[in-house]
């Protein structure tokens, strides 16, 4: 492998930002494919929905769309597909009667739990061999990363 095409030399940004480019290309399409591993009915956006609902102890549809910049019929679909596995219910919105708060199910906690754990022993698996400062560098770059588009 040409390391010097798949890691720029120092103070190459803009090849260093293709890198990272391809580096979380590559990450997501792994995090696609596996979450089938993690559980065959959840898509990843489906899992990362029914995590975001618990995180948020129940949020509107809308907000979980704008969260994960996907349109709304988008999101009726993924929404559609975790209430029909009974992992989310719909409940009327006391301050405002149009809209539905969603909340996961006790089943949709319990797949979740579990999909956490496969999630973790995975990492745990992948980074036998990186060092504790590495790993908390790393938590913290992805944290900044994510920061910026909120």
């Amino acid at each position: 492998m040409d390391t010097e095409a798949v890691f720029p030399r120092s103070g190459d940004r803009s090849g260093a930002i293709e890198a990272i480019g391809r580096e979380l290309t590559a990450f997501a399409r792994r995090a696609r494919g596996r979450a089938a591993e993690l559980h065959p009915e959840l898509s990843l956006v489906a899992s990362s929905i029914l995590d975001l609902v618990i995180e948020r102890e129940g949020c509107l549809s809308t907000e979980l769309a704008g969260h994960f910049h996907l349109d709304k019929s988008t999101m009726s679909r993924q929404v559609g597909a975790l209430e029909r596995l009974g992992y989310l219910t719909r409940e009327v919105d006391p301050a405002n009667r149009r809209n539905h708060v969603l909340h996961a199910t006790a089943e949709g906690r319990r797949v979740a739990r579990a999909a956490a754990r496969s999630r973790t022993a995975a990492f745990t698996e992948r980074f036998h061999d990186w060092d504790d400062a590495d790993i908390a560098r790393l938590a913290d770059y992805l944290a900044r990363y994510n920061r910026a588009d909120e």
